[in-house]
Order: C-alpha cells, then sequence, then structure tokens
C-alpha cells in the first residue's frame, strides 16, 4: 500500500511523512523528490521546464521506484510529494493501479495566512520564494480537483503528530468520520 501525503509546501508533509511512519506497522518513507534530483543530475542537463514534475520520466520513475520497492520490502510506502497537476495525478495513481498497489492520497491542507507563515518562518529552509509560488497553484487545485481526490486532513491548527494520528487512523481501518473532506476547510 502506498500512504500518499499532497498538499503544498508548509502544509507538514515531510515532518507528518516521519510520524507516519512511525505509526503505520511495516512502513518506509520514500521521499519522490530524489526521482527528480536524480534527473536534475543528468549530464548534460534535460531541458529546463521549472518543476521536475514536468518532465515526462519523472512520474513512470516514482511509479516504478514504488513498485519495486514495496515488491522488495512489502509493507506500506509513506510519499510525501505535492502534486497539483491534475494530469500527472491521474498518470501516477494509473500508474499504481497498473500494478494492483492501493493508494490512501491524503491531502495535507492549511489555509493562506497559515502555509505563509510556516514558509516565512521555517528555522530550516528559510523563507523561500519558490515555495511561496505555489501557494496560488495549490489554492486553485483544491478548488478544481485536489479535494475531491484526496481525504483532506486540515493542518491550519493540528501539530503534526496530530495530524499523522488522524492518518494512520484512517489507514489501520478507525477511519475519519464524515468522510474524506470530513477535516477540510477550504
Amino acid at each position: 500500500m502506498i500512504v500518499w501525503l499532497n498538499g503544498t509546501h508548509g502544509a507538514g508533509k515531510t515532518t507528518t511523512s516521519a510520524l507516519v511512519q512511525q505509526l503505520i506497522p511495516d512502513s518506509r518513507v520514500f521521499d519522490a523528490e530524489q526521482v527528480g534530483g536524480m534527473l536534475m543530475d543528468i549530464t548534460p542537463g534535460l531541458p529546463w521546464t521549472g518543476n521536475f514534475q514536468d518532465w515526462p520520466p519523472w512520474r513512470p520513475l516514482v511509479v516504478e521506484t514504488a513498485r519495486h520497492v514495496l515488491a522488495y520490502t512489502g509493507g506500506t510506502l509513506v510519499i510525501p510529494m505535492t502534486v497539483l497537476v491534475e494530469p500527472y495525478w491521474r498518470e501516477i495513481s494509473a500508474g499504481l493501479a497498473q500494478h494492483s498497489i492501493p493508494v490512501r492520497h491524503f491531502v495535507l491542507h492549511a489555509d493562506q495566512d497559515t502555509l505563509r507563515g510556516r514558509i516565512d518562518g521555517d528555522a530550516h529552509l528559510g523563507p523561500s520564494t519558490f515555495r511561496l509560488t505555489y501557494l496560488k497553484p495549490y489554492a486553485e487545485a483544491a478548488r478544481t480537483w485536489l479535494h475531491r481526490e484526496a481525504e483532506v486532513i486540515d493542518t491550519t491548527r493540528l501539530t503534526p503528530a496530530q495530524a499523522a494520528r488522524q492518518i494512520a487512523e484512517a489507514v489501520n481501518g478507525r477511519g475519519l468520520p464524515g468522510g474524506p473532506s470530513a477535516n477540510s476547510s477550504e
């Protein structure tokens, strides 16, 4: 199984994924961004598009890497990765489905002011114009398709530990009361 943690920068994906991994037996964190990093290391470089997710090899390589890791280890992969382009999400989820890999897709959501504050106040990465540029595309994706495609966890007032506990309870069969968007606030 894959537990995919989606959402934009500042939502808490990286921190929450490490905590989810501790709460789901036999699970591992797979950072799909590293696949993009590998592609970025090709020399001479691939034609730059502004985002490695735009490169056609990235999406099937994420699917194949996840598939092979799961075949080797079994268990659950927790993947913290922002995917805001609907056709890209469809390609990834269809690729995983072709290999009969179940996916629990969660979106870690927070309101725009909270996200901006988290990005500006990030003690590890520091303020980031790059990360801020994804706030508007995230809001558009959330409004048009993303929140319908996932179980939404509103992290605006949750600690990462609380969000991780909600995800683990949903995955372990204790569910989110009221369905996928019970904790959503758009």
